[in-house]
């Protein structure tokens, strides 16, 4: 299987990220958009600043409003948001070639059906081999060439060592996994847990309680992740653990910082309505809640930001029944 041309679906900040690191490297990447503005921004003055302000994109990469154009690649890296994942499938599908690989790099759970995002693509592209990349990697640091490690999933253990061994390069590291639900689901999660983390950070409760928190969510992700069919080891490393120490350890994680602002006192409707970039924990969270109950998994603080999310519980509220709860044994 060839794994020489790639395309980003998806002209936002991990999509254009994504498209750079290989454009440096010298393979022909083509970017799909919907903003013209920003196709023109990125062919012309090899920027995206609305996105990834101050970063010079590679003068190779080029950006396209024809998704024809665009799926004439042996690798497509889907960054579409997950809730819009099913929709943009769907535009594919007619224009798909033979051999062609599809990588997940969106971080989420299907709001509407509570399916994974690779469940979602092998409905709506069924026979297409699909992977997913995920792991502890901001934007600006991966466009920038900062170093970065994350985790390539694939339940073809072959086609996933070739490809982490296609798109990785000195300062962007990928290990693969055949556990490709351990790899999603850790990247879905972490994102309810950066909301809380950031709240936590908001109402100024201190580093012991970040800790606990963090620690706390980590058993969550643990138990239901296991429960969905992940392998313990998975969620250990850079998909799981790495990615949740990133996401609830700067404010430069848009989850974290929603929560900040929540912490705060801003409304939800404010925060989301100031923001250009889509926040993925606020969707995720009723999909997790929903399955953590109809799973039997124990889950208080993904609930916990469920129930803030949807205005069934005040912040004060949320944060004070966590702090009731029966104590227990650790394990």
């Amino acid at each position: 299987m060839a794994l020489e041309t790639i395309s980003v679906l998806g002209g936002g900040a991990w999509g254009t990220a994504l498209a750079q690191v290989q454009a440096r490297h010298g393979r022909p990447v083509t970017l799909w958009a919907r903003n013209a503005a920003a196709i023109a921004e990125i062919n012309g003055s090899h920027t995206n600043e609305a996105y990834l302000p101050g970063v010079s994109l590679a003068a190779s990469l080029r950006a396209t409003p024809d998704l024809t154009d665009a799926m004439r690649a042996d690798v497509l890296l889907l960054v579409a948001p997950a809730q819009q994942l099913r929709a943009v499938a769907g535009l594919m599908r007619p224009l798909l070639c033979a051999r062609q690989v599809a990588v997940i790099c969106a971080k989420g759970i299907e709001q509407q059906s509570g399916q994974l995002l690779g469940q979602v693509l092998r409905a709506e592209l069924p026979g297409v081999p699909l992977a997913v990349l995920s792991g502890p990697g901001f934007a600006a640091d991966v466009a920038r060439g900062l170093p970065a490690a994350l985790t390539l999933g694939c339940q073809d253990e072959t086609l996933g060592r070739a490809l982490a061994e296609a798109l990785s390069h000195p300062e962007f590291r990928l290990y693969w996994s055949s556990d490709m639900t351990g790899v999603e689901l850790g990247g879905a999660v972490k994102n309810v847990l950066g909301i809380a983390a950031g709240i936590v950070d908001g109402k100024r409760l201190g580093g012991s309680a970040h800790a606990a928190l963090v620690t706390r969510g980590f058993a969550e992700l643990r138990r239901f992740s296991e429960r969905m069919g992940a392998r313990p080891e998975t969620l250990m490393g850079l998909s799981g653990l790495g990615d949740l120490i990133l996401t609830c350890g700067s404010a430069q994680s848009r989850n974290m910082s929603l929560g900040r602002a929540l912490g705060q006192g801003q409304t939800l409707a404010d925060i989301l309505g100031s923001r250009r970039a889509v926040t993925e924990g606020v969707y995720t969270a009723q999909a997790v809640r929903r399955l953590a109950l109809e799973l039997c998994v124990e889950m208080p603080i993904c609930l916990a930001v469920s129930a803030i999310l949807d205005g069934s519980v005040s912040v004060d509220a949320a944060i004070m029944q966590l702090l009731q709860r029966p104590l227990k044994a650790e394990d």
